[in-house]
């Protein structure tokens, strides 16, 4: 009898362990789905969503609802310069937890080297681009990584391409995250009418670097982009190298050669449009062993590096933007030989500054 009631004992104790394992299985395979339905939202958003809603509205201004489309037209146009005057962010959208969903995807980590004073301000330069710049936007237009604990009273503000704030809804939406435009006149009054604490990041490398990423790759596309030097000296504002590790391995690129017809066209959509076109792909929505507009699941880790001490200048010369350029491009390639080997690569990689 007690041989029995051991083994029914041991027999329940048994299904009630596979019965755990069964509902913590279930609980993983749900929060990776949440995972990959929070990355494809926002890849969503970046190709299609500014387009989508342009198309949308003007569908609604030729039905019975024409109204609720004149009107917020008409909010549009009262509400147009806010994005050059900091935006309209907001924590509760930055906080959202479809964001750390997002952050555990790849998984993302921003890594702080250096304290900031709340008495500055700064202008991050961020390295490298990658396609979509996904390391950017988790770290500094979301609280997924912590960056309001890690740098308290830093107000982040990512830059982007101006033109999105023309496309209805997605400003909105842009703007709720913290994000501004990459021109003179938003730079301006964040940095100069907006009192301290301010972060500035500006992904120096832009479309032009965005041709040239591929896994396996480290290449910046500095040498001449100055252009974010000039506006430190400017207004005083400190310089910080930033260094995503892992930002180009998450989709992969056709890379077309200079001279080449593919080459031209994207840099003649560049000039005129302000980015360009590339043929590219990650992983499938089901599977990841097929392609599609899915990034890889792999680990981006954003390194922060120490500020460097700009001299407020109004009218800075070629040779003082010459300079500090020079010192930031220096700073940004020992930010990356120091922290190189943590993340996976080899002691002897590179920095490709073009």
């Amino acid at each position: 009898m007690i041989c029995i009631l051991a083994s029914y004992y041991g027999t329940g104790s048994s299904i009630l362990s596979a019965l755990q394992d069964l509902f913590w299985l279930s609980k993983s395979k749900v929060e990776k789905q949440l995972q990959i339905i929070s990355v494809l939202q926002w890849v969503l958003t970046f190709l299609i969503m500014g387009v989508a809603c342009t198309l949308i509205l003007m569908y609604i201004l030729c039905t019975d609802c024409w109204a609720i489309a004149a009107l917020y037209l008409a909010w549009l146009v009262f509400d147009w310069n806010t994005p050059k005057k900091g935006g309209r962010r907001s924590q509760w959208v930055r906080n959202w937890a479809i964001w750390r969903y997002f952050r555990d995807y790849f998984p993302i980590r921003l890594v702080k080297t250096h304290n900031l004073l709340t008495t500055r301000n700064y202008i991050f330069g961020y390295h490298p681009h990658g396609i979509m710049g996904l390391g950017a936007f988790c770290n500094f237009s979301t609280e997924a990584t912590g960056v309001g604990q890690k740098f308290p009273g830093i107000r982040p503000y990512l830059a982007t391409l101006a033109g999105n704030f023309r496309m209805p809804i997605l400003r909105d939406y842009l703007m709720s995250g913290g994000i501004c435009p990459v021109n003179r006149d938003s730079i301006d009054y964040i940095l100069s009418k907006n009192g301290s604490g301010n972060a500035i990041i500006i992904v120096v490398g832009g479309a032009a670097e965005s041709l040239n990423c591929t896994p396996g790759k480290n290449s910046v596309t500095l040498k001449n982009r100055k252009g974010f030097v000039k506006l430190a000296l400017r207004h005083g504002a400190d310089l910080v190298p930033v260094y995503s590790f892992g930002e180009n391995e998450v989709y992969k690129q056709v890379i077309f050669e200079e001279g080449s017809w593919g080459r031209w066209v994207q840099k003649k959509f560049q000039k005129h449009i302000g980015f360009a076109p590339c043929i590219f792909h990650g992983r499938g929505l089901f599977s990841s062993n097929t392609w599609g507009l899915l990034p890889y699941s792999k680990p981006i880790t954003t390194v922060v590096g120490e500020p460097i001490t700009i001299p407020k200048i109004d009218n800075p010369s070629q040779r003082e933007v010459d300079f500090y350029h020079s010192i930031y491009v220096d700073s940004l390639i020992k930010l990356f030989d120091k922290y190189k080997s943590k993340f996976g690569l080899p002691e002897t990689e590179v920095l490709e500054v073009n």
